[in-house]
């Protein structure tokens, strides 16, 4: 995988850390729309092209992969681009603003036979997968709680009236689609999709959720997903059945432990290495990709579109709209 970058934030620095820990994988170009944000960027990993203007990058033929760390509301945008000039993508979460836009996405690398990935770390950790493992062991399950909350490092500035992407619905900001977003997609990838979705959140005057919860009933037992950047609370996940319980501790993007209790036994797992939580996706992204395994990927893109449903049903239930639900989208573009 010969990688270009959109994007030059936290996440992206995260990601160029993992590619360095992950076999046959190389970050080879930068793109941002100021040279010197790019050029700090490429300087620091040792990339050897910038770009600011994505056209260019979109035409690099040493280019294979695109990964896509813009605003949320961008997302599509970039994807759809890089698909049209047949880059395979790997797209950060949330995967796109409305359920219209992935299916677009879904249908047009479907098409061109090109690689579409999510990267959303979790369901790709192998803490996770073994969770899945041991789920039966619980009985029938009757309660499944999660919470996500990081008081966020813009809030005080958005209290303050400087309102930054996260906090904007022009951008697709908020909460749900920033951090309580990886419940869902713990959930999701557990249970499938809730039977029913509730969203109840705190909305600020601007028409963006700062916090809420996201209630998902299954035919037999009720799931609630707490998100918040505007409070803080200790991360967890608790999978209760009726023969015993499964705690995920700390954050669920991480999931570097978790503990289960069966029987009055209580047993504790951690079957990760790589401190750096993205490795694990990068590994599944470019084992599928040199095995062409278009199948598994999309089985991944069904996931991600599940979650993408249950998100745009819970914000919409909440009467939180984004400029994106408002948008006609021209699918079959060349």
């Amino acid at each position: 995988m010969k990688i270009g970058t959109i994007g030059t934030g936290i996440i992206v620095e995260e990601f160029l850390n993992g590619v360095k820990e992950a076999e046959n994988v190389e970050c080879i170009a930068v793109y941002s729309r100021k040279e010197d944000t790019a050029r700090a960027l490429a300087d620091k990993y040792n990339v050897k092209k910038i770009y600011t203007d994505c056209n260019d990058l979109f035409k690099d033929e040493d280019v294979n992969f695109i990964y896509i760390a813009s605003p949320n509301s961008m997302h599509y945008e970039y994807a759809l681009k890089a698909l049209q000039n047949g880059k395979n993508v790997i797209c950060e979460k949330p995967f796109t603003s409305t359920v219209e836009e992935a299916k677009a996405l879904i249908t047009l690398a479907k098409e061109k036979s090109l690689f579409l990935f999510e990267a959303i770390t979790t369901i790709h950790l192998p803490n996770y997968n073994k969770i899945k493992e041991k789920i039966e062991l619980l009985g029938k399950l009757k309660l499944v709680q999660c919470n996500f909350s990081q008081y966020s490092s813009r809030y005080d500035k958005f209290l303050a009236g400087e309102i930054t992407n996260v906090f904007n619905p022009e951008f697709s900001g908020g909460a749900l689609q920033d951090i309580n977003i990886y419940n869902l997609h713990f959930v999701t990838g557990l249970f499938g999709k809730g039977e029913v979705v509730n969203y109840t959140a705190n909305i600020a005057e601007n028409g963006i959720d700062t916090s809420g919860i996201v209630t998902l009933k299954y035919e037999d037992f009720v799931c609630q997903c707490a998100g918040a950047k505007d409070s803080n609370s200790p991360s967890f996940a608790i999978i209760q059945g009726t023969k015993g319980y499964i705690k995920l501790n700390g954050s669920i993007n991480q999931c570097s432990s978790f503990e289960i209790e069966v029987g009055g036994r209580l047993e504790t797992y951690n079957e990760q290495q790589f401190s750096n939580r993205m490795v694990y996706e990068i590994i599944d992204f470019n084992d599928i990709y040199h095995s062409g395994d278009l199948k598994k990927c999309h089985q991944l893109l069904e996931h991600s579109l599940r979650v993408v449903e249950t998100v745009v049903t819970a914000r919409k239930e909440a009467g939180i709209v984004f400029p994106a639900d408002k948008k006609q989208l021209n699918y079959f573009f060349n």
